[in-house]
């Protein structure tokens, strides 16, 4: 553990505790202020002095909660908005624990103004200071090499090449390659370690013998370094998995996703509860959109395009914006031309490679489907999909059977679940993926669902849509 990490960890418990403090002052002098006096006289009599010491008094009972919530991890590199959201369920339940003891209470201090606002402001003082600290943190990562942990890879091609350019790339991920070995070579390490100083030893070549990862295992123990290995199987299986004992030996156990029993269902209520919500919210845009198309040429309003979805092909809703006569669908009846040129034009323009195509300066748009296109309100009517049970909110974008046709072996795993209106590569690059780094980002997804991380996709999709695309 570098100290540049335990500093940063251990400031954050003050920072934390001035944040709370500040935010209950602040919101009893607001009660006081004369314009909310007007609106709402004061009808407690509670000394600011008490006020203060009882603010004191409860929060480290708050910085107990953001402990047990993970609010303090020694990494350097912490996301942002998992750490956001971890913020507002932890002084959520602070606050709630403060109510619950009022109400028990009766005699105690219960301006419901003063706790909502000191609820609000310790969200808003908290997540500003920790973002500052994070940022100064990360600053000096990667500008002076304050708690840069130095690697050694062990391996040669594939993951190793991967996890290499990564860290040469991305230097805020807190690693710096300080050297790259195609074997294990006791002596060799021994020599990195006395001269640049080793933090940590990854091991990436499936072709390793055991007896040398346990060399390695021992070297490492002696010398206080990290080791760490991927085994061969979880290169070309899975990311997701759980060691557990069998007999007393230690096992690798796969697990394909949570969205299983209880995740299935809650995932399934969350999605008519927000594609309902999304339908009314998304009302006067799709009324607006309507009249629109129908104004600008003629055909239906909105296109059915067939998909391959997780238990067979379903018909996706989008707003049409092509022509009728160039439209890829059983709705057109001039469907073979439509075809024939598609496949000149994907053959001629295409700037995207593998099963998906992606056609440049596309001539078959409306004027008003490249406005609705570029702002994906073409995509609007796929809420009712989701209403239906066809697709989720959020999911591997559903494609057509002859793009999934081109699917390699392993890029099927998407299929596995309901498709998505939006997903992990919408919110990382949009259409500007390959469809490699797609499919790894939805497995990634399917591996690693939770409702937090489909509120966080959700949530990072409105900021993607007021991105410019690029012009395709």
């Amino acid at each position: 553990m570098k100290k540049s990490e335990l500093f940063f960890a251990l400031l954050l418990v003050p920072v934390d505790f001035a944040m709370i403090v500040a935010a209950a002052v602040l919101a009893y002098w607001f009660r006081f202020t004369p314009g909310i006096i007007e609106i709402k006289p004061v009808l407690f009599d509670f000394p600011f002095n008490t006020y203060l010491k009882i603010a004191l008094t409860v929060a480290p009972f708050f910085l107990l909660i953001f402990a047990l919530e993970g609010l303090y991890s020694l990494k350097s590199t912490r996301s942002f908005w998992r750490e956001f959201f971890k913020i507002i369920f932890s002084v959520t339940v602070g606050i709630t624990l403060i109510i619950f003891a009022i109400f028990l209470q009766q005699d105690w201090f219960s301006s419901r103004f003063v706790i909502l606002t000191a609820w609000g402001l310790a969200i808003l003082f908290i997540t500003i200071a920790r973002y500052a600290t994070n940022f100064i943190q990360r600053l000096l990562l990667v500008y002076k090499g304050y708690g840069v942990h130095r690697l050694v890879l062990v391996g040669k091609g594939g993951y190793c090449d991967t996890v290499c350019r990564q860290f040469k790339e991305n230097p805020e991920h807190g690693y710096k390659v300080i050297a790259v070995e195609n074997r294990i070579d006791i002596n060799s390490l021994r020599v990195f370690n006395k001269e640049k100083g080793i933090d940590e030893i990854l091991v990436c070549d499936p072709e390793i013998s055991m007896k040398d990862l346990r060399e390695v295992s021992d070297f490492c123990n002696r010398n206080r370094i990290a080791f760490r290995f991927v085994p061969a199987i979880l290169q070309s299986v899975s990311t997701n998995f759980e060691i557990k004992t069998l007999f007393d030996e230690p096992i690798i156990v796969i697990k394909n996703t949570p969205l299983e029993g209880w995740g299935k269902i809650a995932k399934r209520i969350f999605d008519i509860v927000g594609s309902a919500l999304g339908i009314l919210i998304t009302l006067p845009i799709t009324i607006f959109t309507a009249v629109a198309i129908k104004l600008d040429s003629k055909g239906p309003i909105v296109f059915k395009n067939e998909r391959v979805g997780h238990e067979g092909n379903f018909n996706a809703l989008k707003f049409r914006y092509m022509k009728i006569e160039h439209c890829t669908g059983t709705q057109n009846p001039e469907l073979e031309k439509a075809l024939e040129l598609e496949k000149d034009l994907i053959h001629k323009q295409s700037v995207r490679k593998g099963p998906l195509y992606k056609i440049k300066n596309d001539p078959r748009k409306t004027r008003v489907g490249r406005v609705i296109e570029a702002l994906s309100i073409d995509e609007l009517p796929q809420l009712l999909n989701v209403f239906k049970g066809d697709m989720s909110l959020v999911g591997p974008r559903p494609h057509q059977p002859r793009e999934v046709e081109k699917y390699e072996t392993w890029q099927k795993r998407t299929l596995s679940i309901k498709p998505g209106v939006t997903g992990m590569a919408q919110i990382s690059g949009r259409s500007d993926l390959s469809f490699s780094d797609e499919a790894r980002l939805d497995i990634y997804y399917i591996e690693n669902w939770s409702l937090w991380l489909d509120i966080e996709i959700l949530f990072k999709t409105f900021f993607v849509l007021l991105k410019k695309r690029k012009n395709l």
